[in-house]
């Protein structure tokens, strides 16, 4: 049962909720003080134990729901799936005698089969054909629970791996021999032959069946974190209308991992210098006895970052995430004002005020899309924001340096990067292509603090968190 309950817990961390290797020894302890007898008891207990938000508490719910779920449907029940709400009582008793009988006679013609065929006696002989004759549905969940657990099946990852992993459980089950024996049949040209294959069909839907719940429950988190890796690793431009949305909640789930990482933890301290006037003053009271001391509080100025974005068509793509990134980092990062440019620049921070990011971004493309100049672009930018960049000032600038042939204005970058804390420039193509045609990069290149190449969410991901521990 501790296997089952780590393979559980395996299970939780494919879906995003976190256990540590403390928890999951605390959840050892419950399952242990609580035992396996009441469901619903154990249920509530491990809930309470791995889940520390609402959401991750419907999902250990649902999970435990899936995971522990031992029941097998028989032939009778899935005969009388669809019949009437009302009437489905009674039907289903006649339904499941009817049942019994015709096995009974199904039973007795493969009886008088197997005294003329050996292989036949020696199967009905066998412990999965004799489950499968009297629908013994405890033993063979039980089966092929222990079949599952010997071919791993929690290993499985993807939807084309579902009928090799039938195939080795029918197998682990000992199915092969059934298999055999309707060749046997077959070539013999026996009346029971249909008997038998009605048998395999149900054990082998069955078998189907419990794989794809199986495969729902382990591979769906791991699908999800698979298709998460090769859209993080997939240039931006790239990435289809229909991922759009996929794309946005791995950025958010990204913003929300590094949010838990740079987040600053709220702890008294003293801070500054001892502020000895105001604390002689209040110790009047208690005869000169310092018993309360008061701090100067000496206000250290905040951070800003100021993001440029290039929003001409080569690259718009590509700011489109850089500002969906960067806003949904608010609780950590400092303030942050947006300027987009093509031919002009201008400020866009508030289109964010007043507006949803995927929506603000939308409307910046539109409104400022165009031929790119970064010349002009540049001087926009000394007229907005010179005047407010400082030593504490952070500059992204997100483009592709490639001016069409027109004055890049260097001497205008070069006094950025005098006056800011460090200018970063990300640039969405290859670094083989930098310099190349009318790119300026190279020349950019020497008034930045750092440079990088950046097409994709796992690349921003990176530069970003460099990016908040500098500014911390």
């Amino acid at each position: 049962m501790q296997s089952n309950l780590i393979n559980f817990i395996q299970v939780l961390r494919t879906r995003d909720v976190r256990v540590s290797p403390a928890e999951t020894l605390d959840a050892m302890d419950v399952a242990a003080t609580l035992g396996y007898a009441d469901r619903a008891l154990l249920r509530d207990g491990l809930a309470i134990t791995l889940a520390k938000t609402a959401q991750e508490e419907v999902i250990v719910l649902d999970c435990f729901d899936r995971f522990f779920q031992q029941s097998l449907a028989d032939f009778s029940t899935r005969k009388t799936a669809d019949m009437n709400e009302e009437s489905q009582p009674q039907e289903s008793v006649d339904a499941s005698q009817q049942y019994g009988e015709d096995n009974d006679a199904q039973m007795a013609a493969l009886q008088h089969a197997a005294e003329s065929l050996p292989e036949l006696q020696s199967m009905l002989a066998s412990p999965l054909m004799q489950n499968l004759a009297s629908n013994d549905r405890n033993a063979l969940t039980l089966a092929m629970n222990q079949a599952a657990e010997q071919i791993d099946l929690h290993q499985i990852e993807m939807f084309t791996q579902k009928g090799q992993f039938t195939r080795r459980i029918l197998d682990a089950m000992g199915e092969a021999q059934i298999r055999d024996t309707v060749i046997a049949l077959e070539q013999a040209d026996s009346p029971a032959l249909p008997v038998l294959q009605r048998y395999r069909d149900i054990l082998r839907e069955q078998v189907r069946d419990f794989v794809e719940r199986e495969f729902l429950l382990h591979a769906g988190g791991k699908s999800q974190k698979f298709m998460e890796e090769i859209l993080s690793k997939t240039r931006l431009n790239n990435i289809e209308h229909i991922y759009l949305h996929k794309v946005q909640e791995l950025i958010r789930k990204m913003a929300k991992k590094l949010i838990s990482r740079h987040s600053r933890r709220r702890r008294r301290v003293k801070r500054g210098q001892l502020d000895m006037p105001r604390t002689l003053r209040k110790s009047a009271a208690s005869d000169g006895v310092m018993f309360s001391t008061y701090w100067r509080q000496v206000r250290k100025e905040k951070p800003q970052i100021l993001a440029v974005c290039d929003v001409s068509g080569s690259v718009a793509a590509y700011a489109k995430f850089l500002l969906l990134f960067l806003y949904s980092l608010q609780d950590v990062l400092p303030r942050v004002r947006s300027f987009a440019f093509s031919s002009h620049l201008g400020e866009v921070s508030a289109y964010f005020d007043n507006h949803p990011v995927e929506k603000a971004v939308e409307l910046i493309n539109w409104h400022y899309g165009g031929a790119t100049d970064y010349g002009n672009s540049l001087l926009d930018f000394t007229e907005l924001a010179m005047d407010d960049i400082n030593s504490n000032t952070t500059v992204i600038i997100l483009g592709d340096a490639r001016n069409n042939h027109g004055d890049p204005k260097l001497e205008i970058l070069q006094r950025i990067y005098q006056r800011s804390r460090q200018v970063i420039w990300l640039n969405p193509e290859s670094r083989r292509a930098w310099g190349s045609g009318d790119s300026e990069m190279l020349r950019y290149q020497s008034a930045c603090h750092f440079c990088a190449e950046c097409n994709n969410l796992k690349q921003l991901e990176r530069i970003v968190d460099q990016l908040l521990k500098s500014t911390r």
